[in-house]
């Protein structure tokens, strides 16, 4: 058990399961926060396509406020409406960082044993902004890459590196082709790192980044990026480490935090009991994180790890046979141990 004599504090966390294997995933993570030596106070919101066909809206004001009033918001998946709700809770909540640990854990398809590199991506510009139309010729998208955000995902990356005692920072970019957008972040990124003289940094061309995360995945600690291309980069890692079923995100800013498994709704899946909960509890490792409860993070992070290693109590995914309660369940005995 865990220490049982500390002063346990009350979170009140917003809950939003979602849509197709987000339900089932959420179900069995807060089944193994129960044996934490956390409070949690959940206050449950809808949102995704489910909720879309009920009401017309993906995502009614109602849950906005209640993530806002919350001090962490964890979030299961959205389907087709996934654009309708998690990116506009991004931008109406200002979560301006997308958090995307890669890291290698026993027991899985991790292409490489020795991977722990975190992608910091910037979340609110770029291409996302999804200013597109069309023309005569075709179509045409505009890509918006500000100085304020610029800065200050420079200067989270930077400051989350030193937090975490990690040594390095790359920037990725193609500023040798986005010459004004890109060469701005480029630019912005080095005038921030004089901040951090003790931190060594490089940066590199996403494409270069891309050979790189498979030839030589050791030589990242700390990414930062812009939006679009930090996504299609943490997915690549996902390659690395055995799927999206591993990998959790978080979106930050400066007064809330919204974590999510990567996967999706995974429709196909819904409704089996088959999915790997391991992103989703990663996901609440980060939130743990977020809280400052960090002690408690490692106990939840190792309890998984635990049950990865042994690999007799996992998900068809991981080789093994277990439903997603049933791993879920093994996990949160061995913190009950």
């Amino acid at each position: 058990m865990g220490n049982s004599n500390r002063s346990v504090v009350m979170y009140r966390i917003a809950v939003i399961p979602g849509d197709g294997i987000g339900k089932e995933v959420m179900e069995a993570t807060l089944h193994i926060l129960e044996a934490l030596d956390v409070e949690f106070d959940y206050q449950f919101a809808e949102a995704g396509d489910e909720y879309m066909e009920k009401s017309g809206v993906a995502l009614p004001q109602e849950t906005v406020d209640i993530v806002k009033n919350s001090q962490a918001c964890l979030f299961g998946a959205a389907g087709e409406s996934a654009a309708d709700v998690i990116v506009k809770m991004r931008q109406e909540l200002d979560l301006y960082v997308n958090l995307r640990p890669v890291k290698s854990y026993p027991g899985t398809n991790c292409l490489f044993d020795n991977i722990d590199f975190v992608i910091v991506r910037e979340n609110t510009e770029g291409l996302y902004i999804g200013r597109e139309e069309y023309t005569e010729e075709g179509a045409t998208a505009l890509r918006i890459v500000t100085r304020k955000a610029s800065e200050r995902i420079c200067k989270f990356a930077f400051e989350y590196a030193k937090k975490t005692n990690r040594s390095k920072v790359t920037a990725v970019h193609k500023a040798n082709v986005l010459k004004k957008t890109d060469g701005l972040f480029k630019e912005i990124f080095y005038k921030v790192a004089k901040e951090y003289p003790d931190m060594e940094l490089d940066d590199r061309y996403v494409d270069a980044t891309a050979m790189f995360f498979i030839t030589k995945p050791e030589m990242f600690d700390v990414i930062v990026t812009t939006n679009l291309f930090g996504d299609i980069l943490s997915d690549e890692g996902a390659g690395l480490v055995g799927g999206l079923g591993l990998i959790p995100s978080a979106n930050i800013g400066e007064n809330q935090g919204l974590f999510e498994p990567v996967h999706g709704s995974a429709p196909s899946h819904a409704g089996k009991g088959t999915a790997n909960p391991s992103a989703m509890i990663l996901s609440a490792v980060l939130m743990l994180d977020y809280l400052e409860e960090h002690e408690e993070a490692r106990r939840l992070e190792e309890a998984l790890v635990a049950v990865l290693a042994e690999g007799k109590v996992v998900t068809g995914d991981l080789k093994g046979t277990a439903s997603t309660m049933e791993m879920a369940r093994e996990v949160r005995r061995k913190l009950e141990v």
